[in-house]
Formats: C-alpha cells, structure tokens, sequence
C-alpha cells in the first residue's frame, strides 16, 4: 500500500471563538484516498495470505496480496500487475468478493478483493515477510489488516466458493 502523506493544516483565525478568554483553534485534517486492490488467491481448497514487512505501514499484519491502481488502470490489470510484481507468478482474476473503505492513521483505504487462481508460476515473497496457505476456518489465526477483515468474515461464513466464480 505504500507511504501516503497525511495533510493537515490548521486554519489561524485568533478570534474564531474566544471563551473565557480561551482560544479554540479549528484544525481541519484532510487524508489522501488511496484505491487499492487485493487477491484472494486460492488453490486446493486454500486461500493465500501474505504478511506485511516489519518496515511498512500496519507492519507484520497479514492481508491479500496486491496493491495500489495506478491512474489509467483497471481494478483487475492493477491485480495482476502487483501480484506478478510482488509474487513473481501471474492469476486470473474472477468476480469481486468485498469493497471496503477504512480510513487509518495514514489515509483512507479503498480496498476492492477479488477472488483469482494462479495460471503461471508459484508465489515467491519479493516485498512480503512470509506467506502462507490457509484453510478458511484457519483465517483467524492471523493478526489481519484492518481493511482485509471483512472479505477474512465473508472466507470464514463460507460465503465465498471457488465454484461460485468462473476461475
């Protein structure tokens, strides 16, 4: 997801409201949108996860791979453009499992998840710190970005089949 920069500024009107001889300065906080999209790659009745670098925003969380849609992209070309970036390997891409929108410290978070298969290769971690293949029931074992949570719930309530899509 990237280093994103929060933009604050605050408006010096010394006399927007005096009380009890108390300034009250208005701070308004404006956060960057960041559009993102994540793989729920899944192979053998499994799904993929992968943990984030200890060095990056919402460090050692897990989530589905993938990332930022450049200007110009399409949800589903940014997909394949990341996991074969950060996965060396190539997927197919299916039909969308969850939108999401969570505003963290850093920006406000579109996350779009889509369901996919590998068709070429095997996931090697470039930019992750581990990944793993996990049985949906097994999902809550792990420590979840807080955008991915809500397509983890639809995993876990069985609402997603890999033969509902067409993979």
């Amino acid at each position: 997801m990237g280093t994103t920069i929060q933009i604050s500024f605050a408006l010096f009107f010394a006399n927007l409201y005096t009380k009890d001889k108390v300034l009250v300065w208005l701070e308004v906080t404006m956060k960057k949108h960041i559009y993102v999209v994540g793989a729920v790659i899944v192979k053998n009745g499994k799904v993929l996860c992968a943990q984030r670098n200890a060095d990056t925003s919402l460090p050692l969380l897990w989530e589905f791979p993938g990332g930022k849609i450049e200007p110009g992209e399409t949800p589903e070309n940014a997909l394949q453009r990341e996991i074969k970036e950060e996965l060396t390997c190539e997927i197919a891409v299916g039909k969308q499992v969850d939108y999401t929108v969570y505003e963290y410290d850093f920006g406000i978070v579109h996350l779009t998840t889509f369901l996919c298969r590998l068709i070429k290769g095997t996931p090697i971690i470039t930019e992750h710190e581990m990944i793993k293949w996990l049985k949906s029931e097994e999902l809550t074992r792990l420590d979840w970005a807080p955008a991915d949570i809500p397509a983890v719930e639809k995993l876990m309530r069985g609402l997603i089949k890999q033969n509902q899509y067409n993979l």
